[in-house]
């Protein structure tokens, strides 16, 4: 017995020692301190719209907190700023999409002083070395800019007490995104500047999400103007799955101009545009009703929109019918050049390649962000070191695996009856509350990702305030600026928003 009672207080000796230790760990992990405070500044001149420009390169690194103080995140930005400028000089906070995506497209690919040129007709990049040039077309004469790369991202990380389920989500994401402009603002002293937003893809969703984080709570900040680069706030419209009546319709324009591109229809002479008005017509005023009737439409009836279709898609009729009227995108970009054993892009319907597989219901991969993303990353990596004097050891995430891994579009509680994110209603409140702020929507012809006759559909349907929003339109895809005249366009009208306030 005494052995017993000898080894049973062992045993809860060793289990309170080690319970102790576990707390202790766990303590130790929720109140690991906050990292210490870095900026990287380099100075540099440029002449940017012809004007010249020294500004200053700095890449540093914010802590977000919660109300209680606790740091849960350390966002590193890199901002461009105009030296001895006025503190009410525009100021323009720039990120890509994703989500997981860091702000390195928009930064090397058209915005930011330097640029990394890809092959503007669809071609392939290469191999290292890529090139990295001045860029005087960025808008640093007009607007300093500051790059953003969202928790998990570039080299921001959750840090202190910060977890997955705080940044990785919809709302998490556009609260701390919302929280890395305001904390920057204050560092900075840029409260009484006028603030845009530029965002690429699922930075338009995120942008129109941040609206009521800016504009409410303790430090309401209004937003001067959004900047919404091949848009997706609304993804019913961009998510061409076979029980998604609306997204054949919305899809069907950038399918015919993609068509008309790769030689595959008969009768397109007309220019793009007018091509485009008449394909969007019969998309809206046939195919649409055509659709809604599904299998009640008459067999005559039948006939003549599976012909218009394949007369603007380049498919075969017999395929277009079997296919009950509805060409899923992913079957389009596999189908078009099925003859040469070839698959188009998706995210710029331009790109082309061989694909392995000849019998294949769809793409396997996309052959556009094959073709140009392996140029952006080196490049950039090597101009951070290189140029703005960052010696951090940390990864540059250009995609963030724990973004990947942990993200959740939706963490509220109780039954939520299955949607499609939709924050364009963010963004239609926002303008009615700030009535001055403005938008600027850019859409590619070629973007199989978001199509442009979506974003006429979002913004039309949503009670957003029409009259201050400007549409723009380029032969290119969803990364427009990797066509060169279409990155000059867009250059040119980024600026013109700007400039017109």
């Amino acid at each position: 017995m005494t052995f017993i009672r000898n080894s049973i207080k062992l045993m809860v000796g060793v289990l309170l020692a080690s319970s102790v230790a576990f707390l202790a760990v766990n303590a130790e992990e929720a109140a690991k301190p906050a990292p210490e405070p870095f900026a990287f500044e380099t100075k540099h001149q440029g002449t940017f719209g012809g004007k010249r420009v020294n500004y200053t390169a700095t890449v540093s690194n914010l802590m977000l907190k919660r109300g209680n103080g606790d740091v849960y995140a350390e966002a590193v930005t890199i901002a461009y700023v105009m030296d001895k400028a006025d503190k009410r000089r525009p100021v323009t906070f720039v990120f890509n999409g994703g989500p997981g995506g860091a702000s390195v497209l928009l930064h090397m690919g058209v915005m930011s002083p330097k640029h990394v040129p890809v092959p503007t007709d669809g071609g392939d990049t290469g191999l290292a070395p890529y090139q990295i040039q001045d860029n005087p077309a960025a808008m640093l004469d007009i607007t300093d800019l500051v790059f953003i790369d969202p928790i998990g991202t570039g080299y921001s990380r959750l840090a202190g007490t910060g977890k997955p389920e705080d940044v990785y989500g919809l709302e998490e994401d556009a609260r701390s995104v919302s929280d890395i402009i305001r904390e920057w603002v204050r560092v900075n002293n840029r409260w009484n500047a006028p603030k845009y937003i530029a965002g690429e893809s699922f930075g338009t969703t995120r942008a129109a999400a941040m609206m009521p984080y800016l504009q409410g709570g303790a430090e309401p900040m209004r937003i001067n103007g959004l900047i919404m680069v091949s848009q997706a706030m609304d993804y019913t419209g961009s998510t061409p799955v076979p029980d998604n009546m609306l997204a054949h319709v919305t899809y069907l324009p950038t399918l015919a101009a993609t068509a008309r591109y790769h030689g595959k229809l008969a009768n397109s002479s007309s220019d793009l545009a007018s091509f485009m008005d008449e394909v969007r017509a019969f998309a809206v005023d046939e195919y649409l009703p055509a659709l809604f009737r599904g299998s009640s439409l008459e067999e005559g009836e039948e006939n003549r929109i599976a012909v218009k279709l394949a007369g603007y898609t380049g498919l075969n009729i017999d395929y277009i019918k079997r296919a009950k009227l509805r060409i899923l995108t992913g079957r389009f970009r596999k189908e078009l050049l099925r003859d040469t054993g070839e698959i188009v892009g998706s995210l710029d319907g331009r790109y082309k390649s061989k694909d392995l597989d000849g019998v294949g219901a769809s793409a396997r991969f996309d052959v556009s962000s094959n073709a140009v993303g392996a140029a952006y990353t080196p490049a950039f990596r090597e101009y951070l070191r290189n140029d703005l004097g960052v010696t951090l050891e940390r990864p540059y995430y250009s995609s963030g695996p724990d973004v990947t891994a942990n993200w959740v579009y939706d963490r509220s509680s109780g039954y939520n009856e299955p949607s499609y994110v939709n924050t364009a209603p963010q963004l239609a409140d926002a303008m009615v509350k700030n009535p001055s702020l403005r938008v600027l929507v850019a859409s590619g012809y070629y973007d199989l990702i978001t199509p442009f006759l979506d974003a006429e559909y979002t913004i039309a349907r949503h009670g957003i305030d029409t009259s201050r929003v400007t549409m723009t339109y380029y032969e290119a895809g969803h990364a427009m600026y990797v066509n060169e005249d279409a990155f000059d366009a867009l250059i040119k009208d980024m600026r013109a928003f700007i400039a017109s306030e």
